[in-house]
């Protein structure tokens, strides 16, 4: 196990270093951020000072080579918009989008495995219909819209949930008033995760579920829960597993609209803010987690596949 973290820990090295490089170079691309200071009580002088002095006047690689040693030396840049340590707006923002992330993961787990093994046991029924028609609802109605649909109805309409940040000015940031500001971003989240996974949690129990272990289980008289509850189940989660390290990656990239739509101060919400201010330091600091997440995302799942299956070796 440990010679094949290693492993995979090493080979994430280049495929992160690719992922930055491409990074760099599309949001090069895409524009100097100092267009955006141009204007009638901007002088060009100002400009290209000011061009020279951020190191925006060197060639596309030469930029990325400063960027990367100044990153090994454990320093992420500054804010060009605010002037603040990029490692220090990211900590600030990333316990919101952890609080966020977690809760809807969780939500979604609780939602979907449930209905998944449900909807496989009683297939072809009215139940599992139903559970199928609302996963399809999930994984096709846009977040943005089920967002705008909740808010219409629980805020403006009922007046009962807030509509827009993490805590109510004034009211401390209690516990229940943290939880009342994330029920709506919660729901959208968990509910899209769920739609997609019900599916994939129905057809991995459905395969298991048409194995002759269990009909021999069956043919001995074990009872119909212990049968699906220890022999089916344990043996469908292996694609489960699959799913959840899926859906981190997802989850994190889907956060960034839901926190705009929410005014939630976590790492979407500053993303945002960075793209449209042209932020190059702030960029390449979110995309450089994101990558990380994904990567570990990833060695995760392969770990947790030799818990959930012995059977399987990682060599």
């Amino acid at each position: 196990m440990y010679k094949y973290i290693i492993k995979r820990i090493l080979i994430a090295i280049p495929v992160l270093i690719g992922i930055t490089i491409i990074d760099y170079a599309i949001m090069c691309m895409a524009g100097s951020p100092l267009e955006m200071l141009q204007g009638p009580r901007v002088s060009e002088a100002a400009v290209e000072a000011k061009k020279i002095a951020l190191g925006l006047d060197k060639p596309f690689y030469i930029q990325y080579f400063v960027w990367l040693g100044q990153l090994l030396h454990g320093n992420m840049g500054y804010s060009i918009k605010s002037y603040q340590p990029v490692s220090a707006m990211i900590a600030s923002h990333l316990g919101p989008t952890l609080l966020l992330m977690g809760v809807s993961l969780i939500v979604s787990l609780l939602m979907a495995v449930p209905s998944g093994i449900y909807s496989a046991i009683h297939q072809y029924e009215k139940g599992d219909y139903a559970v199928v028609t609302i996963s399809f609802l999930g994984s096709s109605v846009p977040g943005f819209f089920l967002s705008l649909l909740l808010i219409y109805v629980f805020t403006v309409k009922l007046g009962w949930l807030p509509s827009s940040g993490m805590t109510t000015l004034g009211a401390g940031g209690s516990i229940g008033d943290v939880a009342k500001h994330m029920v709506m971003p919660v729901l959208v989240l968990s509910f899209s995760m769920a739609g997609s996974n019900i599916r994939y949690i129905r057809s991995a129990v459905l395969e298991i579920l048409q194995q002759d272990y269990l009909r021999t289980a069956r043919a001995k008289g074990i009872g119909h829960f212990r049968v699906i509850n220890k022999h089916a189940l344990r043996n469908a989660l292996v694609p489960i597993v699959t799913v959840i390290g899926m859906e981190i990656p997802a989850l994190f990239g889907g956060a960034v609209i839901i926190e705009q739509v929410f005014s939630w101060p976590g790492l979407g919400l500053m993303t945002m803010s960075a793209i449209t201010g042209r932020d190059y330091p702030v960029i390449m600091g979110v995309c450089l987690l994101s990558a990380i997440v994904v990567l570990v995302a990833n060695l995760l799942t392969d770990i947790l596949y030799a818990f959930v299956d012995p059977t399987i070796s990682l060599n």
